[in-house]
This record gives structure tokens, sequence and C-alpha cells, in this order.
């Protein structure tokens, strides 16, 4: 009997197969390694957490002008991409040469996968604005419908470029949610009270506030924000709550009092700074003096007449999808007469803390659930003018609260 070695082969040989594997260009690996990086980065961005930038003080003083944060998807669960077919890791505008980063020819219906909670009282959110719905391009951040009010529709329209956003391409906001589904929400003399009670103040909330002195300037702290001076004893300041009491030890400050710029009952003069819902007849609000306001709940049913249309107007007919006629003093919804509606959508009251200086519901009322992006989570980075503010980095927003 023979013995011996099987000798070693390549492992083609006996296949008809002598194709040696070719190695990949460096070209080809970046390429590679780019659409890893590039889809990978959109899976985070989509379902995980998002960077985002303060760019307002209507959230001062909890957050910042030039705060640079994350955002929490998973805190309310990451909502399912409604305009699927986009230029990816950009929200709605091409980079460097404008335009739309996307196309509306796919559209999905909301869909949001389950997270860790729902949105809740005095939470910091992050949101599409409700009536960013419709832009004008020349002022993609300003509120349209605020201008056709001042202008006129027909005016805005002809002089503008004027483009429609689906809803998970609108603008991004960051407000408090200051009111939940089923809530009754009224504002007293800018506090908040909510199904009849008084909210809490956070201590970096701002309010304006009148200084009377004895007849010199308050010796306060240089870091204030002052506003101006009626004369040599009253003098305007935006404060945080937390520095009403130390103004009121200046040895020279006789009252430190809450100043507002309407009363009860009282409307503004332009259209353009009306208050939601738009209608001075039967709703005489204003930003200090607002409510009581029902916040819609899914399921519920309320009654449709004159009086409460305007309230629910823009939910049946941009928030949810119907077709919606007023015809002699009736109401039809996809061709039927009715004389109720009942809510498809959970909704929320979204207010800044910078209670003077913020465009926010009082503005143009409800947020649908579909509009919830996520739960503002901590600070990575902050800077200001004096450089990076150093004890804001990676502090959650909680601790910024306090």
């Amino acid at each position: 009997m023979a013995f011996w070695k099987k000798k070693d082969t390549n492992p083609a040989e006996g296949t008809g197969d002598t194709t040696k594997k070719k190695k990949k260009s460096v070209a080809r690996e970046w390429i590679d390694a780019a659409v890893f990086a590039i889809v990978a980065a959109t899976l985070i961005r989509t379902f995980f957490f998002e960077a985002y930038t303060i760019p307002t003080g209507s959230m001062e003083g909890t957050m910042l002008v030039n705060d640079y944060l994350f955002v929490s998807k998973l805190a309310y669960g990451p909502r399912v991409p409604m305009t699927p077919v986009a230029l990816p890791l950009v929200h709605n505008t091409m980079p460097l040469i404008g335009g739309k980063s996307y196309t509306e020819s796919v559209q999905w219906k909301y869909r949001r996968i389950p997270g860790f909670g729902h949105v809740k009282r005095n939470d910091v959110v992050v949101f599409n604005f409700p009536a960013g719905d419709t832009v004008i391009t020349e002022y993609p951040d300003q509120d349209y419908y605020k201008f056709c009010r001042s202008a006129g529709r027909d005016y805005i329209n002809s002089r503008f470029t004027v483009i429609t956003r689906p809803v998970d391409k609108k603008e991004n906001y960051i407000k408090r949610c200051v009111a939940v589904a089923g809530d009754v929400l009224e504002v007293r003399d800018a506090r908040i009270y909510i199904n009849g009670t008084v909210t809490p103040l956070f201590p970096h909330s701002k309010l304006t506030h009148m200084v009377t002195t004895n007849g010199s300037a308050p010796g306060v702290d240089e870091s204030y924000e002052f506003g101006e001076r009626f004369d040599q004893s009253h003098y305007r300041y935006i404060l945080e709550n937390c520095q009403v009491a130390e103004v009121q030890k200046a040895s020279n400050v006789v009252s430190v009092t809450p100043l507002f710029q309407y009363q009860r009952g009282q409307t503004a003069a332009d259209p353009g700074e009306w208050c939601f819902p738009f209608d001075t007849v039967n709703y005489k609000w204003n930003a200090d003096n607002y409510g009581p306001i029902t916040i819609p709940k899914q399921g519920v049913t309320v009654s449709l007449s004159q009086q409460t249309i305007p309230l629910y107007r823009r939910i049946i007919s941009n928030y949810e999808g119907n077709k919606l006629e007023e015809r002699d003093g009736k109401f039809f919804i996809n061709g039927t007469e009715t004389t109720s509606y009942t809510f498809k959508m959970d909704y929320y009251w979204m207010m800044g803390d910078n209670r003077h200086n913020s465009l926010d519901s009082r503005y143009w009322g409800f947020v649908p659930a579909d509009h919830i992006v996520g739960k503002a989570w901590f600070v990575w980075l902050s800077y200001g003018p004096n450089g990076i503010r150093w004890k804001r980095l990676l502090h959650g927003i909680g601790s910024l609260e306090q």
C-alpha cells in the first residue's frame, strides 16, 4: 500500500476559476468609508439623537444663544421619516446653493417607534414649527401667516417667493412644554395656570420688570439685561426670576415690579401681533393675559360653532388632513355637514422661558404630536461674546434649569 501527502493547491484549482481577487483602489476605499459614515450618521440622527443649536434668545436664561445640545429621539420615540427621499444630513435646504434638499414625490404617513416615555409638562422639547408649512424663501425663519395678517396675503404672495413644506421639513423650534393634551391653560399677568393651579417659576426664566429707584441709576450688576430708562427714577430691565431679589437689595432701589405690555382684555392694534386664534371679537387675549384654553386630546369631541371654529380650523384642515368648508354658518368636513369634531392626535402648548421675547404657542397655537422631534438632552458646547462658557459644557438640561 502506498501512502503520500497531498500537495497543497490553490483554492481556485479544480474549480476552473483562475481569477485573482482584485485589491480595491485607494479612491474606492475612501468612497466606501464615506458611504458607510453617511449611512451610519443618518441612522443615528434619525433614530437616536441629533445635534441642535440654540439660534435665538427665546429660551433665555435656561438655554442661551449658541448653546450646542443633543436632542434625544429615544425619549419620546423616534419618528419614522415622512419625507424619506432627501439629501442625507441636511434638514430642508441645500447647503451653499439653496433650494429644497428633498422631494415630496414620496410621502409616508406619520409613525413613531415606541420610546422611553411621553411629552410631559415642563419638558424642553424640539419640534417642527407648526406654522412653517408655508414659507417666504426670503425670510425663511419668519411666520408667513403673521406677515399675511399684517400686509395681506395677496401682497405677500405677489412680492415674495412662497413655498410649502411637509411636516418633517418645517423649521425646528425649541420651547418648554407648559401644557399637555387635556390640560386647561390660562396666563394671568404672565403667570401660567394649569387646571387652575399656578405653575412654579424656573429660576432662569425671564420677564420684563420696572425698577423704581430713589432718583439715581440702579446699582446692579452690569450683566443684567438693561432695557431703557424712562426718567431718573424708572428703568426697564429684563430679569431672570433669580435676579429679582438681588436687584431689590440695591440700596437705591425702591421697588421691582413686573411690567406688562397689555392688560387683561386688551389686544394689539396690529393684526400681525394678535394672539392665537386671531379672533379679537370672541377672544380678547394677549401674551400676558391669555385663555383659558383647553389643549386638544386624541379621541375628545368638541362642538363646532362660529365661536369655537377659530380654535380648531387649522387642526381640522391642516394638521389632520380634512377638507373643511364653511357655508351659511354651517360646517362641512369631507363633504358631510357636522356640528362636532373628534381629534385624531394629541396636542401640546409650547412657550419660551423668555416670556416677553418668544414666538410661541400664544402666537400660533397648538403643536401636534406628529410635529414632535425629541427632548433636549444636554449641552456639549456653548460659547458667547467672551468665548467658551465652560460651566455649561456637558451639563444636562435639568441642571441648567436650576
